[in-house]
């Protein structure tokens, strides 16, 4: 692959202006949300005592899973050998670093007290999975920022497989780690599972790969920068790979769960008689999320750039109404405080709970995505995190020979 110029964005162009204006009021709408939330008390939210973890976290650990899978970019070319993904692979790393902040940003604010965090991060009780979530994702900042540093750097960047598997393996245990917070609950029977690990992973590397291609394709746009077919069709097999497995174990998890008679019910709340729960999960998780990404990135006379990038909202909408179901539908059952045992009171048993987001929940929500992508929109107008063409002859000079040889055979045939 001959040298790539790499080159700041266009910070004076009018699109990059627009948008970062855009973005920035975004940010500053959930900063104002977040405000009146923690001034009026979270009876104005929609959380109750029976469902404590609302709208602002479905956005919260959305984009924290979102952001381990869009260093998957980094890590193909780093750790797999993987060469036509070395030139998008510092953006991959500055998206895996904004999407965390952004997530955490939210899940901070609507704690109520922020300033407890810091009791949070200096006072570890190592029997609870939050505690280890706490030490994951600061090591994720720093392992990242190390990875980050040897693939810019002229004389490091040689070198960077090491930082770049040690990240690899960092975020695989911090997704795993998120997905625990959910499988370790055996109070909540729809969490509780060992499907939980690897359904988070999986769910990591499409919402991760899906923003990527998103955000690729947009600064692409806006920069004017030339991007060909041969990174955005491989970009375009791993969002359908992605897609399909998060599918598969999303199934398997209510497979597993239904094989086990005591949750059979809360399988059917969830699949069958849930009301927004079974819509969104067969609705927009299933239907918009997977079947129609699945076709737009699979049939061939439907690949464009404009079709992906179509996939990829759809995708991001999937990942957002499965996390919901997950997180609000599974506290909205019934919740077991005695596993195995029978105990009756006059509190909420057997009542399934009722959620309904608030408009300051969900603009807290949104302010953390656009506090991710004022990161990301930052970060590349001040430093050369893309280079200045991705046309297909400077990433894959081979690729036309390649592609004269396939139409030749396909004539042939």
């Amino acid at each position: 692959m001959p040298d790539l110029v790499f080159k700041e964005l266009n910070a004076k162009g009018t699109a990059f202006r627009a948008l970062f204006v855009i973005l920035a009021g975004l940010f500053l709408i959930g900063l104002g949300a977040a405000y009146y939330m923690e001034h009026s008390g979270h009876w104005v939210t929609g959380m109750t005592n029976q469902v404590v973890w609302g709208m602002p976290h479905v956005f919260a650990v959305f984009l924290i899973v979102a952001a381990s899978g869009a260093l998957n970019v980094a890590s193909i070319s780093s750790v797999f050998g993987k060469s036509i993904y070395k030139p998008i692979a510092p953006l991959s790393a500055l998206l895996a670093l904004a999407l965390l902040a952004g997530g955490l940003a939210v899940l901070v604010l609507d704690l109520g007290r922020p300033d407890r965090l810091i009791v949070a991060m200096s006072h570890f009780n190592f029997k609870s999975i939050f505690a280890a979530n706490i030490i994951l994702y600061t090591g994720f900042f720093g392992i990242v920022l190390v990875y980050l540093w040897f693939m810019m750097d002229r004389r490091l960047k040689y070198k960077s497989s090491g930082p770049g598997t040690f990240a690899f393996i960092w975020r695989l245990v911090l997704t795993t780690g998120t997905g625990s917070i959910f499988g370790f609950l055996a109070a909540r029977e729809a969490y509780s599972s060992a499907v939980m690990a690897p359904l988070f992973i999986a769910m990591s590397l499409a919402f991760g790969t899906a923003i990527f291609i998103l955000v690729l394709l947009t600064v692409c746009a806006i920069d004017k920068r030339p991007l060909g077919t041969v990174l955005t069709e491989r970009l375009r097999v791993l969002l359908a790979v992605f897609v399909a497995a998060t599918a598969y174990l999303a199934l398997l998890q209510h497979v597993t769960a239904a094989y086990w008679a005591g949750r059979v019910e809360v399988v059917a709340f969830v699949l069958l008689n849930g009301g927004i729960y079974t819509f969104l999960f067969w609705g927009v998780q299933m239907g918009l999320g997977t079947v129609f990404p699945l076709a737009l990135t699979l049939v061939p006379r439907l690949r464009s750039h404009a079709t992906l990038a179509f996939a990829s909202v759809l995708v991001v909408l999937g990942g957002l109404a499965q996390t919901y179901v997950i997180i609000i539908g599974g506290q909205a059952w019934p919740l077991t405080l005695f596993p195995g045992y029978e105990v009756e009171s006059s509190f909420y048993d057997g009542i399934v709970q009722s959620y309904a987001p608030s408009l300051p929940e969900i603009l807290l929500g949104i302010g953390g995505f656009a506090l991710a992508l004022l990161i990301v929109a930052f970060g590349m107008a001040i430093l050369r995190f893309l280079p200045v063409t991705l046309a297909d002859a400077q990433i894959d000079p081979h690729a036309k020979k390649r592609l004269m040889e396939s139409e030749e055979a396909v004539e042939t045939a």
